[in-house]
């Protein structure tokens, strides 16, 4: 029964974090209604499977070393900022969505493209990290079992892909893709100012090791 309250206390926390507007949403949004019904579905997939990524060296315990070696935190940082500035300039200069047919494809989007931007849209983003790592240190207990930590991980995953693949299923909808069919190229442009502007807030924030 201990575990079972742990694990809903940290479902509970997480579901909420999951659900905050962040990069992740706004790359799930953007890749939904540019490319697709698809496409979001993957790169929500790929997001999922970048817990699975924090989970495993915070459980290895390179987290901890990561959220204190203040060389290493930067360069995540900065990796992760770069990238969603780079994205929001791509999105911000793509001409606008077509909106015509269930896929509403607008340019080349691979299957594994797509699952690669979710992925390191969320791995490169050191608040995810962060929050991880501070996630299981203040509610899982260091008695707790690798096999039960692996499977709240596994959890926390599925929960972060249904949640984005809810928000693919919003933004694909004819009625939603009708509506935003009238915002033509704005739509990108203010996607791509607010990948860009989100880029530029990591930057700004200070490396603060997590407690």
């Amino acid at each position: 029964m201990s575990h079972l309250a742990e694990y809903l206390t940290l479902m509970a926390v997480f579901a909420v974090a999951a659900v905050a507007p962040g990069p992740d949403f706004a790359m799930v949004v953007r890749q939904s209604v540019v490319f697709g019904r698809r496409a979001g579905l993957l790169t929500s997939l790929g997001i999922g499977s970048a817990i699975l990524l924090h989970a495993s060296y915070t459980l290895a315990g390179l987290g901890f070393l990561v959220a204190h070696s203040i060389v290493a935190f930067s360069v995540l940082k900065w990796a992760g900022c770069a990238y969603l500035v780079y994205v929001g300039v791509k999105t911000w200069a793509a001409p606008a969505p077509a909106m015509d047919g269930e896929a509403a494809p607008a340019g080349v989007m691979t299957e594994r493209r797509a699952f690669a931007l979710g992925f390191l849209t969320n791995a490169l983003n050191p608040k995810a990290m962060l929050f991880f790592l501070s996630l299981f240190s203040t509610l899982v207990s260091t008695e707790t079992p690798l096999a039960v930590q692996g499977f709240y991980a596994l959890s926390m995953s599925a929960l972060l892909v249904g949640w984005f693949a809810l928000v693919t299923l919003f933004f694909t909808g004819r009625a939603v893709r009708d509506g935003l069919a009238r915002f033509g190229r704005w739509f990108n442009r203010v996607t791509g100012a607010l990948l860009i502007c989100l880029g530029i807030r990591l930057a700004l924030q200070r490396a603060v090791a997590a407690p």
